[in-house]
């Protein structure tokens, strides 16, 4: 991160707060600022010096303590906060927060803040499904407090199902996107497509290509990062799916039409880079193609050409696509850029082995109607995604 954050981790008394240290390290490794409030509950499960030694701060507890510092500590804290984190977020201060308790650092920092707070519930299944403290969530997220969701398993009582803290390293993933200094989109309705389509051929085949989907789900992520709210319509793919990004799953190119369709009047930017299905079987068999003897021929037919399609029904739209090419790279992707009525093109060359198909990296020329063309040189593709929205935010 360019400028260093500081981050306020609220600890609260429950089996999962060890599992705050972690989230600690994670941030620290990020060169950001964190100041840890504990709870006296939370300091029975694990002694603060754990939390001062990775935090590199002095671990804050009682109100009433010496300051180490001539400062009101929960003033100080809630100033310097870009952002206040409660992890594990017990039923008690959920309950606090919600109907205004403010009896110890912790409530008390929260209510004097104007940082964001974010709340990692943890807690027993039958305590996080009670009407009271669904309540109290509702009743924070009305007044802009945000929630990291539990997640189901097995939890530390013997009991199954709903609070088990969320995995920490989603924890950090929310952490850093709200810590992002560039928020340039905030309420922009960007649509993403990304990994491949498949054509099937019968039950057990199919036909596709090698996209891996990580430019896709980068530039989703850049986008959330930013502010913007994310549509992301994705092929069968690997990639770990992008929190806070609402995420419609499909296989073929008709199921991606369709989806994009939909979404396409209500979005103000469209970057089309899933690799599509541009043929499929003319003829799809209902059973098994039993080998036999002889070859087996089929017979292929064009596809529905989205990106062509979006481009005669834009209107409002910026309109992004990207052009995997062989040969001919700046040639066929200003033909394509033209044809397809786009905004911009991101041209990428596919006989390289370092970048492009299934690695981290790339290395693109995005060009546009109105400006020459622009290279970018090896990057990871999450920079490669900032390049191309800083390009498209220039314009907007």
């Amino acid at each position: 991160m360019e400028n260093s954050k500081s981050v306020v981790i609220g600890v609260t008394g429950g089996i999962a707060v060890y599992k705050a240290l972690d989230v600690i390290s994670r941030l620290k490794k990020e060169n950001v600022e964190v100041y840890v409030i504990m709870t006296k509950a939370a300091k029975e499960f694990v002694n603060p010096i754990s939390f001062q030694t990775l935090s590199q701060n002095i671990v804050i507890g009682d109100m009433f303590e010496e300051p180490k510092a001539w400062e009101l500590q929960h003033i100080s804290l809630a100033k310097k906060a870009d952002l206040v984190v409660v992890v594990p977020a017990t039923a008690n201060i959920i309950g606090k927060v919600a109907n205004g308790i403010s009896d110890d650092m912790l409530t008390t920092t929260i209510m004097a803040t104007n940082a964001p707070v974010i709340f990692a519930p943890a807690m027993n299944v039958n305590m996080y499904n009670n009407k009271i403290l669904q309540g109290n969530i509702q009743k924070l997220k009305s007044y802009g407090y945000d929630f990291i969701d539990p997640t189901s398993g097995r939890l530390a009582c013997g009991d199954i199902g709903e609070g088990k803290l969320a995995p920490t390293e989603d924890i950090f993933e929310i952490i850093m996107s709200k810590l992002y200094p560039i928020k340039d989109m905030i309420g922009t309705k960007v649509l993403v497509t990304a990994g491949p389509t498949i054509a099937p051929i019968d039950p057990v085949r199919f036909i596709t290509n090698r996209s891996s989907g990580k430019m896709g789900y980068a530039i989703a992520r850049e986008a959330r990062d930013r502010g913007a709210i994310v549509t992301l319509i994705s092929g069968p793919c690997h990639e770990k799916e992008p929190l806070g990004v609402s995420i419609i799953k499909i296989n073929t190119n008709d199921e991606m039409r369709t989806a994009v369709i939909k979404n396409y009047e209500n979005s103000n930017i469209v970057i089309k880079a899933a690799a599509v299905s541009d043929y499929k079987s003319k003829i799809y068999s209902s059973q098994k193609i039993k080998k036999s003897e002889n070859g087996l021929n089929l017979e292929f037919v064009r596809d529905n050409d989205i990106l062509q399609e979006l481009g005669s029904l834009k209107k409002k739209q910026i309109l992004v696509g990207f052009a995997a090419e062989s040969n001919d790279l700046l040639q066929n992707a200003k033909a394509k850029l033209l044809k397809k009525n786009l905004d911009y093109i991101v041209a990428n060359d596919i006989t390289k082995t370092d970048v492009g198909f299934g690695t981290d990296d790339n290395k693109v020329i995005i060009l546009s109607k109105d400006n020459d063309p622009i290279a970018i040189e090896k990057m990871s593709k999450k920079e490669i995604a900032r390049e191309l929205f800083n390009l498209i935010n220039k314009k907007r």
